[in-house]
């Protein structure tokens, strides 16, 4: 069912014109519970309404979950009113068998919005580990440096949405989108779904 969340919007500073992460807080609390038969730890983790859909889309293959995230998405742009005229998704950081649901929320978005969706404006140019288990925000920043392609015919003198669904330390949209402004795009602005927390 197709419906908006409540959500804690969080301004983020950045390379870009304005942006926001929609909600804060992706989990609320984790207590660790013990361990499996598998000596595989145990955690009771309770996430925020939105924080809880996306882990769904992204960790349980609920692709429901879409709806309700683009639902919310779609509200806070229409009272932040952006002016922009392309969604371009933030290219994953590991490649899905069946889907990427950081594409599947920007077409969403986009189909609502009756906004354009380029999936390849953005591409992954080298083969960078998986970041999630990178703490250090200047080792992150080494390991992206040169990561993306941009279509430059695609980005130029266009006002890019650039979408993510999960924010920690945000130097993978920094990169990105000093990237797609150097491709020539007039502005960018930057919507995240969630913000996981920051370990150091």
């Amino acid at each position: 069912m197709e419906q908006s969340v409540k959500i804690d919007p969080l301004k983020l500073p950045g390379p870009w014109e304005d942006g926001f992460v929609l909600e804060r807080q992706h989990t609320l609390s984790s207590e660790f519970l013990g361990y499996d038969g598998l000596g595989n730890p145990q955690f009771h983790t309770v996430r925020s309404e939105l924080g809880e859909l996306v882990f769904q889309l992204k960790n349980r293959a609920d692709q429901n979950a879409v709806a309700s995230i683009a639902a919310t998405a779609v509200k806070f742009i229409v009272n932040w009113n952006p002016v922009f005229d392309l969604i371009v998704p933030v290219p994953p950081s590991r490649k899905r068998v069946t889907y990427q649901p950081v594409e599947e929320i920007a077409k969403a978005i986009g189909a609502r919005l009756a906004k354009p969706v380029m999936i390849d404006a953005v591409k992954k140019a080298t083969n960078t580990p998986e970041l999630k288990n990178v703490f250090d925000y200047q080792e992150r920043m080494k390991l992206l440096n040169g990561a993306f392609e941009i279509d430059d015919d695609a980005v130029h003198n266009r006002r890019i949405l650039l979408v993510d669904d999960l924010y920690r330390s945000g130097a993978t949209v920094t990169v990105v989108t000093k990237a797609i402004l150097a491709g020539g795009a007039a502005v960018v602005y930057l919507l995240a779904m969630t913000k996981t927390r920051t370990r150091t």
